[in-house]
């Protein structure tokens, strides 16, 4: 089997590879590492995540720079700051016993004046996130006019998060003859313009297929009533005792109202996103690390860059819009060789985006049926006596206690106080699930999804839609903060172009019409409304005169009508001017 130095590798660099452990490299890295020593060519990797790309573009980085020289040499962009700073923080490891090494990490959320300060002592290596990098150029703090190679990591999320003017202005900052290093999980056709533009006869390599995710993640999905999407969480969170994972929300403030939901109710989680400090996030970060915390309830942009070992489990509390997106999320899981699952909650009119998905990444996902509550009491009492029957006893600690122990129980046979023991844990599952009822679809009933809403709620017409700059996060976040209402209250929701569908659960829908009342979105009057429609389209609402009666058809490929739907709105074509305005002013968070 191959190793480290038989790909080129020498010296100092070699010793810091066996420091952490490294005996054989990844397929990534075998296949890279010797193209990349050549310091010749531009280069395009694709593999996905967990797979040892940071190592596939460091160590060649590490051995071709001249470390007696205080020039900045080499330039990576990350689309996050936590990437940014996990890639920093392993260049710094692979380069432990390497004199004069010195590197710089830039992002936003951070004293600008203190990177300035290192930037200006002179590192070989700047690894930073596109906007904070652009700041400091513009105030001519940082020079990368001399720079000999650029890596563009995570260059597919980059521009998904709409960095593609910041990626432009900072190249051409940058001198003509130096080599273009770009390495993504995913190869959408953005990454493929990216690559024409900046590249000259690039060097391609793709370890496993592109777009896909890793072979060794399991696919699961559970479809239940949008109003029981929480409930299902809880009895999954449950049915697994053991689980270390990921929840992924589409927006900042669901992810929030979910973590306090879970804390409330007594679960070791906590929430990660783009409103919280950086101090903030570090503390969530460092405990989810140490594992103190059990579930991260999580962003997509939030999570990009978390490198944490042996997470068990990523749950989409909803799918996300773009497969990427999904690749992504999975891809969180079962890293550096090991195993994992990814579960998708979702209701009846979602099945259709998990063939999508099964389609676009050859992978087939296993319906399964949220667990009963006998279900989840007996998974946790088995899992309670085998935490009894491998638990390390402190002989030395217990021992004074043990007589004391003994005398209180002696009135108790063996049998009754293993039944006892088993009760503590065992009565308070029993008592929480004794009438839970079956929250599962069943798929054959396809009018359920009509029905679901005249049931639990209400579906609510509004005159605001795609041509407004809104896809279904934006839209979910404009109605819970007009309203002052919770993401969970909204089920559903269908953007047309100049009018939207919102479901929304009866506790709430008055509070909804009053707070729009005279609401005004870019100088026009919003019309918010009951509908007695029951689709995504032409249902007439109970009074006004509203939409045509036209029927639309939202089953399109997965994620591909919102991303057309955006390219006629103003200058920026992925997304809309709302989007993008947005992305602008938010950029230098991440």
């Amino acid at each position: 089997m191959i190793n480290f130095e038989a790909l080129g590798l020498k010296g100092d660099l070699l010793k810091g590879i066996q420091d952490l452990g490294f005996e054989t490299p990844t397929p990534i890295q075998e296949q890279s590492i010797p193209v990349l020593l050549t310091g010749t060519k531009d280069f395009i990797g694709l593999a996905q995540t967990g797979t040892g790309k940071t190592a596939a573009f460091g160590l060649p980085l590490l051995s071709l720079i001249d470390f007696e020289s205080r020039t900045t040499q080499v330039l990576i962009l990350a689309p996050t700051r936590e990437l940014c700073m996990q890639i920093g923080k392993d260049l710094e490891n692979f380069a432990r016993h390497i004199e004069g090494f010195r590197i710089v990490a830039v992002y936003g959320g951070a004293s600008i004046v203190n990177q300035i300060r290192d930037v200006k002592k002179g590192p070989q290596i700047i690894t930073a996130t596109p906007g904070r990098l652009l700041d400091m150029i513009e105030r001519r703090a940082v020079d990368i006019s001399k720079i000999r190679i650029i890596v563009l990591d995570e260059a597919d999320e980059m521009l998904n998060m709409g960095f593609q003017e910041d990626i432009d202005s900072i190249l051409s900052n940058t001198p003509a003859e130096k080599n273009t290093w770009l390495f993504s999980a995913t190869m959408p056709s953005e990454v493929r313009r990216i690559a024409q533009k900046y590249m000259t006869d690039p060097f391609e390599l793709t370890v496993g297929k592109k777009n896909a995710g890793a072979e060794n993640i399991e696919h699961i999905y559970y479809v239940v009533s949008a109003r029981d999407r929480y409930l299902a969480l809880k009895r999954i969170v449950d049915f697994n005792p053991d689980i270390f994972g990921i929840v992924f929300c589409r927006t900042k403030i669901e992810s929030q109202n979910i973590a306090e939901q879970l804390i409330k109710d007594g679960y070791n989680a906590d929430a990660l996103h783009g409103d919280l400090s950086q101090q903030q996030r570090d503390k969530v970060m460092g405990r989810f690390r140490a594992r103190s915390l059990q579930m991260l309830i999580a962003t997509d942009v939030a999570a990009r860059g978390i490198d944490v070992s042996d997470i068990t489990h990523i749950i989409n509390y909803e799918l996300p819009d773009e497969i990427e997106n999904y690749t992504h999320r999975s891809g969180r899981t079962a890293r550096a060789g090991k195993s994992g699952i990814s579960i998708s909650i979702i209701n009846i009119k979602e099945v259709y985006k998990i063939r999508q998905l099964e389609k676009q990444l050859n992978k087939k996902f296993s319906l399964s049926r949220v667990p009963d509550g006998f279900d989840v009491c007996e998974k946790q009492l088995f899992h309670l006596i085998e935490r009894v029957h491998t638990v390390e006893v402190n002989e030395k600690a217990i021992e004074s206690y043990l007589p004391k122990i003994y005398d209180e129980l002696k009135d108790l046979t063996r049998e009754e106080v293993i039944k006892r023991f088993a009760s503590l844990e065992f009565n308070r599952f029993l008592d929480y699930y004794r009438n839970a009822p079956d929250i599962n679809v069943d798929q054959s009933k396809r009018d359920h999804g009509r029905n679901e809403v005249n049931r639990s709620g209400s579906r609510m017409f509004i005159s605001l839609g795609a041509v407004d700059g809104f896809d279904n996060s934006k839209m979910l976040r404009y109605i819970c903060e007009t309203a002052d209402i919770e993401g969970t209250s909204i089920g559903r929701i269908d953007i047309k172009g100049v009018y939207s569908f919102i479901d929304v659960e009866k506790s709430v829908a008055d509070k909804v019409m009053e707070s729009f009342k005279g609401e005004v979105y870019n100088s026009r009057p919003v019309r918010v409304d009951f509908s007695t429609g029951a689709g995504g389209g032409g249902g007439s609402r109970s009074r006004g005169d509203g939409p045509p009666r036209k029927k639309y058809d939202d089953r399109k490929p997965y994620g591909s009508d919102r991303r057309r739907s955006y390219q006629s709105q103003g200058s920026d074509s992925r997304s809309g001017g709302m989007r993008r305005t947005e992305e602008k002013k938010d950029r230098h968070r991440y």
